[in-house]
């Protein structure tokens, strides 16, 4: 069989809200946060509502450029389609969250200026109806809900706080919101990367902070959060006032 032929769950959407939007991409990234709301947990302000980065988003949506799935994303957010807030626990996580605006989809056809002949579904918040209406199984690769190892699966505010936990223990403040960021990526890569590897890790590289302690200075918390807690340090056996680094990590 052709790899090319759907052997995987396939990305559906109505003709209707394709000719509506003007767009099959944009119907399909509309279908795409409906189904995920749907699914979601996360209810701010008595709505449901899904969050992910852009660089989240594309990965959904590989044909289309990082720029041009953040392009349609704010395209609906203008036209009244998609309402975005913000609901991150650490003031600095500039995570959009998404809903859909139901009742705007009520009235597509005329805030589009075409006439929208669909059916229509329950809104999931329970606010009205709304045009979407195929809610297949969809490939399930959103931050909050991906069950494999390639991203994480923590809730923002699960992982805000597992920084904060690492954090507070690490000796050098500087870099806050650098060494997040690190740590957010590196826990979505793989979800085998937890905060009891970088706790033993954070433990040798104290021991080696306190054996040297005369000449050595804790690195800033953004670099040690982006990839340098798996240095492997061994303890020093030279005279310390040659003031020499021992490390066989990067």
């Amino acid at each position: 069989m052709g790899n090319l032929l759907i052997s995987e769950p396939p990305l559906q959407v109505l003709p209707s809200l394709a000719i509506a939007l003007n767009s099959v991409d944009k119907a399909i990234i509309l279908q795409q946060i409906h189904y995920w709301i749907t699914r979601s947990s996360n209810v701010k302000d008595n709505y449901k509502w899904v969050y992910n980065s852009v660089s989240d988003w594309h990965k959904q949506f590989p044909w289309l450029s990082e720029k041009t799935v953040q392009r349609y994303l704010k395209d609906l957010e203008n036209h009244g389609l998609l309402i975005t807030g913000n609901y991150n626990k650490a003031k600095f996580d500039r995570t959009k969250w998404y809903r859909i605006n139901y009742e705007a989809l009520d009235s597509l056809g005329a805030t589009w200026g075409r006439t929208v002949p669909t059916n229509r579904t329950d809104n999931p918040n329970s606010k009205g109806p709304g045009v979407i209406t195929n809610t297949n199984r969809l490939p399930e690769t959103t931050t909050e809900t991906t069950k494999d190892n390639s991203a994480a699966v923590a809730a923002p505010s699960s992982i805000e706080d597992d920084f904060e936990e690492i954090w507070s223990a690490y000796p050098s403040k500087k870099g806050k919101k650098q060494a997040f960021n690190h740590y957010k990526a590196w826990r979505k890569k793989s979800a085998k990367h937890s905060n009891d590897y970088l706790f033993s890790q954070l433990k040798l590289y104290k021991q080696y902070i306190s054996q040297n302690k005369d000449w050595y200075r804790p690195m800033d918390g953004s670099t040690w959060f982006n990839g340098r807690f798996d240095d492997e340090y061994q303890e020093s056996t030279e005279p310390k006032h040659e003031g020499r680094e021992y490390w066989t990590g990067g």
